[in-house]
This record gives structure tokens, C-alpha cells and sequence, in this order.
């Protein structure tokens, strides 16, 4: 799987952490920055690493900045998108799970190294359910595709 990775400088150290970690499982990891402690408009990063995504470039994507919130704001702009904020292994799971969220973003103020690594291979080992779910997602992307005047396949 080819997963896409960014953040700003608040979240660098942990970004380089869930890389390394994420080449250590074997994936295809594509580094959108920030590559240092620098300040960055972090909403450039994560429209970069959403519409990339929309596009069909990667299968999934992690965001990672001071509190995860930013990130995941500025991502979900991109139509077509869903990052979920994770601060636990269930946020993870029901992420993917019920909402099929193919982007989820960390704060790296908030979460610490291993929980962060435990949030991020719950989140890779869920699939999306469908059932319940699945309507409701609908309506979203129905409302999405109306609000941007997109047409629907």
C-alpha cells in the first residue's frame, strides 16, 4: 500500500518516527514534509497531501501537526475527503470502520510515540464495514458533490 505522510514543524520528530515505522512494515511511504523544525503553513501540506489522495495517488494518508486538528480541518476541504482526528486505538478503528476515513491525522502535543505508532496500525488493520454505515456516508458525499457542483459517476 502507498501511503502519503506530512506535517508542520510541531509534529516533524513524530512524523520521522511513524515513517520509519511504517518502511519498517514494508510500505511505500511518500514524505510531503515538512522535512525540518521550521514553521510552515500547514494547510498547504495537507491540501497537498488530500488532493494527491482524491486522486487516486494513495491508498491512505496521515497528517500530523501540534494537536491534530489543524490537519485535519484543512484535509477534509478537499472534496471527496475524509480525515478523521485520532487520540486513541478505537478513534482509529471506528474511523476506517464506520466512516471509511482514508486519512487520519495525529497531534504529536497530544499523543505520545507508541500510542501514536498503536493508533496508526489499528487504523491500517480496519477495513471499511459497510451496513449501517454505508447510507450515511452516502448522504455525505451526496451533499458534497452538491455543494461543489460535482456529478456523480
Amino acid at each position: 500500500m502507498k501511503i502519503a505522510i506530512g506535517c508542520d514543524e510541531a509534529a516533524y520528530a513524530l512524523k520521522e518516527i511513524i515513517k520509519s515505522h511504517l518502511l519498517g512494515k514494508g510500505l511505500d511511504v511518500v514524505d510531503f514534509g515538512t522535512h525540518d523544525t521550521e514553521p510552515v503553513i500547514y494547510p498547504d501540506i495537507a491540501f497537498a497531501v488530500a488532493e494527491q489522495l482524491s486522486q487516486g495517488a494513495f491508498g491512505r494518508a496521515i497528517l500530523l501537526c501540534g494537536t491534530g486538528i489543524g490537519m485535519a480541518i484543512s484535509a477534509n476541504k478537499v472534496p471527496g475527503v475524509r480525515a478523521a482526528q485520532c487520540h486513541d486505538t478505537y478513534s482509529a478503528e471506528r474511523a476506517s470502520k464506520s466512516n471509511d476515513a482514508q486519512i487520519i491525522t495525529l497531534g504529536a502535543r497530544v499523543v505520545g510515540v507508541e500510542l501514536a505508532k498503536a493508533i496508526v496500525d489499528t487504523w491500517l488493520a480496519s477495513e471499511f464495514s459497510g451496513g449501517r454505515s454505508s447510507e450515511k456516508l452516502e448522504r455525505i458525499r451526496e451533499y458534497e458533490c452538491n455543494l461543489h457542483n460535482i456529478r456523480r459517476p
